[in-house]
């Protein structure tokens, strides 16, 4: 691993050289999709969590006023599995189908030849910047893409901030260590008082970014945004930050480059975040209650008919991975921002 000049980092700019430096970053040079990989996501697990956003997606669309052209931007695609079982249920609705606009927003470049290979007889622009999309209205998915964005972590004692840094002088040692912060001017930077009634904070600097883009671009054309993701509600922020290797929780400061690191989102931050961009609201609710709202578990009935007992076993086995309380089911939140006017709840 080698830096320029600095010897330390603060945390988010440690993160974003482990997991997106052009050379040496985690998500740059490999899949860590997958049994064989570091971890699975829930369109890895069961086809049928795909084919649940997909039936959302239509009825959201028609909450729209079912537009002629429309765009469906996917955010951090993984390994194109999701796009891939979406788009193959929107085979049975040609008019829908005609009117979408399929965009896929990724930065790994590892990734996106991945999923080029997995999505080659389909339409899909691959957009490095959504604020340069077309001014049609925009529905935007994400699965496990806010958790995958670097954070900063501050600390409060007596009344003082102090942000967390990795200090990287020895290589093979690296060491967290503290600064002295202006939370007051880092407040002043994001246009939002994270620290109120906070003494400890975590966020993504990038990630609320994100989420006032897409704000911004659902207000003036239209549309918006579902995002899943593993989180908690609690008013007060802890410190969530973790590394992942082969399927197990690992060191952040051992084998830089090679795990995947971290963290669980603060949902009711993110609500305060949208409430007070005026014209939008917000809708929360856990894995299990949005996918057995939509009818997973009907649809896996469906599905398990006439299959013989191994294949019927699979694919509950697989279901209750997604929704069972201990497991996916109520860890994973999911989240829809739209236009105040749009009284659309299915899901929730």
């Amino acid at each position: 691993m080698k830096l320029k000049k600095k010897n330390s980092l603060s945390l988010d700019k440690f993160i974003n050289f482990s997991l997106y430096d052009k050379k040496f970053g985690y998500y740059m040079k490999k899949n860590p999709f997958g049994h064989e990989s570091d971890f699975l996501t829930a369109p890895n697990i069961s086809r049928l969590f795909s084919e649940m956003i997909a039936i959302w997606i239509i009825s959201f669309w028609q909450s729209l006023g079912s537009p002629k052209k429309f765009n469906l931007v996917e955010l951090g695609a993984g390994n194109g599995e999701m796009m891939k079982i979406i788009i193959e249920s929107f085979q049975n609705f040609p008019f829908f189908l005609k009117s979408c606009n399929f965009m896929i927003h990724e930065k790994s470049p590892t990734l996106i030849n991945i999923q080029k290979k997995k999505l080659i007889k389909n339409k899909i622009k691959w957009i490095p910047n959504i604020n340069k999309i077309n001014k049609d209205p925009s529905i935007f998915i994400a699965n496990e893409f806010f958790d995958a964005m670097a954070i900063k972590q501050f600390n409060k004692r007596k009344s003082l901030w102090f942000e967390k840094f990795v200090n990287l002088e020895n290589s093979k040692k690296p060491f967290f260590f503290e600064k002295r912060a202006d939370i007051k001017k880092i407040e002043k930077k994001i246009k939002f008082k994270i620290s109120q009634n906070q003494n400890f904070v975590e966020y993504s600097e990038l990630g609320l970014s994100y989420l006032r883009d897409i704000s911004n671009i659902i207000k003036k054309n239209t549309g918006g945004l579902l995002f899943i993701d593993y989180g908690y509600t609690d008013k007060k922020m802890k410190n969530t930050l973790q590394a992942v290797y082969n399927h197990k929780f690992a060191d952040i400061l051992s084998n830089i480059g090679n795990v995947d690191i971290t963290h669980n989102i603060n949902f009711n931050i993110f609500e305060k975040f949208v409430k007070q961009m005026n014209g939008l609201k917000s809708n929360l609710t856990s894995q299990k209650d949005f996918l057995t709202k939509l009818g997973i578990k009907e649809r896996a009935e469906i599905i398990s008919k006439n299959k013989n007992f191994t294949k019927k076993s699979d694919i509950y086995y697989r279901l209750e991975r997604l929704i069972n309380k201990k497991q996916m089911g109520h860890l994973f939140k999911v989240m829809l921002i739209k236009n105040e006017n749009n009284k659309f709840k299915l899901g929730f």
